[in-house]
């Protein structure tokens, strides 16, 4: 059951995404050649519980740490550790979740290290365009599939693999609620209302669609080991049209 959010639950919910837009702020300033995506889960985790959050994924489903930094071909859920160090031409995609009184934010970016190649710059790029392409169909009475569609074209046009397995959710006192949102078209008739809350996220890869988990059970890895890039916003079809929720307030 898709749900709608109170007048209450949407001022926490914009607090937990703030959070989660201050935790990426500092994101973008940290992630350098050298350091370790542990540093970066220490950083994220400390703001976090500074502002009085949960680390939304610590322990989730017994995930160990309050980020996910994947690397390159490293889809999503990439666990942060001490021997994973950052290198040039390198991009990471951290997943940022953040639970405020109950309320969660969640979203995601990916971060060139230093200078990256030119096919890794197209692919940041139109991942981003993607996930704004699936933001602006976020209104009142539009159909869940022409947010899907808005991203599967924007990936189409540049030739780059849809992750099929994965893709955006409802959010909100769970950081999974219905309704799944795939990031191609299926056919979904649902029809967005005023008050849903629904996080938007294109992984798109350089090589084919196809992914695989590794041995840790979590690390999501694209079959061609080819890179892959994932951005997310929290958004809440509003009354005047879709309203990003994990922004800076």
């Amino acid at each position: 059951m898709i749900t709608k959010k109170s007048r209450e639950e949407l001022k926490l919910m914009r607090h937990a995404g703030s959070i989660v837009a201050l935790v990426h702020q500092e994101m973008k300033k940290a992630v350098c050649e050298g350091i370790s995506t542990l540093e970066l889960d220490i950083i994220a985790q400390k703001i976090i519980k500074e502002n009085r959050a949960i680390p939304t994924f610590l322990g989730y489903h017994g995930f160990p740490a309050s980020i996910c930094t994947s690397i390159n071909e490293q889809v999503v859920h990439g666990i942060p550790s001490k021997d994973v160090i950052l290198k040039a031409g390198d991009i990471i995609s951290i997943d940022v979740g953040a639970t405020f009184h109950g309320l969660v934010g969640d979203g995601a970016w990916t971060y060139p290290v230093g200078e990256i190649s030119e096919d890794k710059k197209m692919l940041l790029e139109t991942t981003e365009k993607a996930l704004m392409a699936g933001v602006s169909r976020m209104m009142n009475g539009n159909l869940l599939e022409e947010v899907s569609a808005a991203v599967e074209d924007v990936a189409l046009a540049k030739g780059l693999g849809i992750v099929r397995q994965y893709g955006g959710h409802g959010v909100g006192r769970n950081m999974h609620e219905d309704p799944f949102v795939f990031n191609y078209r299926t056919g979904n008739k649902t029809i967005l209302k005023t008050g849903m809350t629904i996080a938007i996220e294109p992984m798109l890869n350089l090589g084919r669609d196809d992914v695989y988990v590794l041995d840790d059970d979590w690390t999501v890895v694209t079959a061609d080991s080819k890179a892959s890039a994932h951005f997310e916003h929290t958004v809440l079809v509003g009354e005047d049209g879709p309203e990003i929720l994990t922004k800076l307030s």
